[in-house]
């Protein structure tokens, strides 16, 4: 989508948050159960999201593809509005990793952003030979024109973090950008400006293709780590441990204003954020701001449960932070104007483990007098828990899904895998915090043609606050 004819996405971030358009579809992996996997691929869902449609809250578009027990996660784009100054760049194509086959799928958007097709496929024969990588994650448009998507381990299952690099027109893997592997990977997030990339570490994907296993944890199969790189040398400057209060750092996210030198990491198994940041010197730092408090429960797996934070995002006027806690069932909406000090200012539950109907007793909570009561949009009962998340550009619709990995699923959720997990829209009061579901928006998976599915992350057409990074803040001032 270009804007002002500059190229792809927005000037600044406050451009992008007042002027950006309503979202009206969005792009949706969506993965076969376990199951199921063997039998029927996974397929790119379009939603149509526009009020004022007749296909309003309804799938418009599946494109299946053409490899079973690839397991589509998450997504990024071709062009980003870190390609905002260059004419010849556009956001029209979908980069889709996939985490267990290794393949890449890139998907035409542009054609037709309401019936995508596909447009290539990159074989993990490609990936591994000429990286030596596999279970790709999070993929990122450059400044340059190439797409660098982040890897979690090698062909093998064990662990490897590094990343791939894209060309950008043919889509042919270049290689490596990384010169040196670090120990895991996951997520991560470049700023060119302060010539620095950080990213994320989750685990070996032999372990947690497997299913959760908490001996893994204490053998050290997962991390904890954030890795701060050189940006223009491709190297490991600083590796900052978090500690066990920082356990499975999973989403990143830098300020989006491209003049900041700090951002922040939620760390899913400890149930913390950190916030990182630059010193004076230049080196780099973390501290836990945020501590979600455990529950002390019986019937379920461990007799402690964590609230799992799993994706977080930052609103494009860096005023907010959101994140997920899967297991406990809620989001959290957070101000952060004051950086080392989030104040809690919104809260909703959508489901979770701690149902007072279900089957875990709670039997020592610090933060609520009773366990939350099950929630039902349209009637219908919301099976597992909040998980990926993505804001409207203006902040004020946030866009919800239950999944987050089909092993995983099948072990904390099973009810979700056998009818389908849900899309959920929560409205946000932006001014002084607030969240409310909105019952009139309902997407639910369980009701799809060939069966029931699980829907994972959520893209824009047009870019959002996940996807876009911004090397240029000369038009934020113009924004305001």
């Amino acid at each position: 989508m270009a804007c002002c004819g500059k190229g792809p996405g927005y000037a600044s971030p406050l451009d992008a948050m007042k002027n950006g358009p309503r979202e009206k579809i969005v792009y949706i992996p969506c993965i076969i159960p376990l199951k199921y996997k063997d039998v029927r691929s996974d397929y790119l869902a379009t939603v149509d999201v526009d009020p004022s449609s007749p296909a309003y809250g309804k799938v418009i578009h599946r494109l299946h593809m053409p490899y079973k027990c690839d397991e589509l996660h998450h997504t990024g784009w071709n062009a980003c509005s870190s390609c905002h100054g260059d004419s010849s760049k556009s956001r029209n194509r979908l980069i889709m990793p996939c985490i267990n086959s290794d393949r890449i799928y890139i998907v035409d958007t542009g054609s037709d952003e309401r019936a995508p097709k596909l447009h290539k496929i990159v074989d993990p024969i490609e990936v591994h030979e000429k990286t030596g990588l596999g279970a790709p994650h999070t993929s990122h448009c450059l400044g340059s024109g190439q797409i660098m998507i982040s890897c979690m381990g090698d062909p093998q299952g064990n662990s490897k973090g590094g990343f791939i690099l894209l060309n950008g027109e043919t889509f042919d893997v270049i290689g490596n950008w990384e010169k040196e592997p670090a120990k895991f990977g996951y997520d991560f997030w470049y700023q060119p400006k302060h010539n620095v990339m950080v990213s994320s570490e989750w685990g070996a994907p032999k372990y947690f293709r497997a299913g959760f296993d908490p001996s893994h944890v204490e053998n050290g199969g997962y991390g904890r780590c954030l890795h701060f790189w050189d940006w223009k040398e491709h190297k490991i400057v600083q590796t900052f441990d978090l500690g066990p209060e920082g356990l499975l750092p999973l989403e990143l996210r830098f300020l989006h204003n491209p003049e900041a030198t700090e951002g922040y990491v939620g760390c899913a198994l400890s149930s913390t954020v950190f916030r990182f940041y630059q010193n004076e010197s230049g080196s780099w730092s973390a501290e836990k701001v945020i501590t979600i408090n455990p529950k002390k429960v019986d019937g379920w797996l461990l007799p402690v449960m964590p609230g799992l934070i799993t994706d977080i995002l930052i609103s494009l006027d860096d005023k907010y932070v959101y994140f997920s806690n899967w297991l406990h069932g809620d989001i959290r909406q957070y101000d952060i104007t004051d950086r080392r000090n989030p104040k809690l200012v919104g809260q909703l539950f959508l489901g979770g483990s701690i149902c007072k109907d279900g089957t875990v007793k709670v039997t020592d909570d610090q933060d609520l007098k009773e366990q939350p009561d099950p929630v039902y949009v349209k009637g219908k009962r919301v099976h597992g828990g909040p998980q990926m998340i993505q804001l409207s550009l203006d902040g004020k619709r946030l866009y919800v899904t239950t999944s987050l990995f089909a092993r995983w699923d099948e072990q904390f959720y099973p009810e979700m895998t056998k009818k389908g997990s849900m899309l959920l829209q929560v409205d946000v009061d932006t001014k002084k915090g607030g969240l409310k579901l909105n019952e009139n928006f309902l997407v639910d998976f369980g009701d799809e043609p060939d069966g029931p599915v699980l829907a994972h992350e959520i893209r824009y057409p047009g870019g959002d606050c996940t996807s876009d990074i911004w090397l240029s803040h000369t038009a934020t001032k113009a924004a305001e």
